[in-house]
């Protein structure tokens, strides 16, 4: 069974005029399934269809066999999140990084003061930033280290998959290699799953497992990568 499945998935924002249009693909687990497309090809409100920031017109979306479509957004942030293309959008310029990071793990798994604190020191850690980062505000990091903030609020509440939305382009070539690096590490210390957002071919090459290509919201081919999984 995979971990993700889209069975015909349809979104719209106005009627009979779908932007996502009976769309189906499968993740893996452990797998990085790549989504590729010029910009209005509906890769990112599949995205966040799944993440349920946005509600299906129609189709169903299994998570490990269940039909989540529909589901509240806090019932679904245990088991699947997502890294925005933009950190300093997605990101709370008014609070600490620790705020930030601390606040799922409150509302969502209910930890105590002192536990949560102790998840964000260790997701800081595993994302490359010292524990003194919880202390400070986003606009006292570059764009790099944001996005690896970004990640960590992604991580923190140990989630299954993670949606990867552009996560990357808007970042210097440099840094854009060492935030795949990352998410390369990530995935073979915690077992992640990913879906990755982008209309750069090459980086998809690097990074998926297989590439489903998107034309006006419909699925075009789906084509394996270079890279296999282990």
């Amino acid at each position: 069974m995979p971990l993700l499945e889209l069975q015909d998935l349809s979104v719209g924002y106005r009627p009979h005029r779908p932007v996502v249009d009976g769309v189906s693909l499968t993740v893996r687990r452990g797998e990085t399934l790549g989504l590729l497309g010029e910009s209005g090809s509906g890769k990112s409100t599949i995205g966040h269809a799944i993440v349920g920031l946005v509600r299906p017109s129609g189709g169903r979306i299994l998570f490990r066999g269940e039909d989540i479509a529909g589901t509240r957004r806090r019932e679904l942030s245990r088991h699947l999140q997502i890294v925005f293309q933009d950190p300093h959008g997605s990101l709370n310029p008014s609070r600490t990084v620790g705020s930030t990071l601390a606040e799922p793990l409150r509302v969502v798994a209910r930890l105590p003061r002192r536990a949560a604190e102790q998840r964000v020191a260790a997701v800081l850690d595993r994302v490359g930033l010292p524990p003194a980062a919880a202390t400070r505000h986003p606009g006292a990091f570059s764009g790099g280290q944001l996005q690896r903030i970004a990640i960590a609020r992604a991580l923190v509440l140990e989630p299954e998959l993670v949606v990867c939305d552009e996560p990357t382009s808007a970042l210097d070539l440099s840094v854009q290699a060492q935030v795949l690096n990352l998410l390369l590490d990530l995935q073979q210390q915690l077992g992640l799953s990913y879906l990755f957002i982008s209309h750069d071919i090459d980086v998809v090459r690097f990074f998926c497992h297989r590439v489903v290509v998107l034309r006006g919201g419909r699925v075009a081919e789906q084509v394996p990568t270079a890279r296999r999984t282990s």
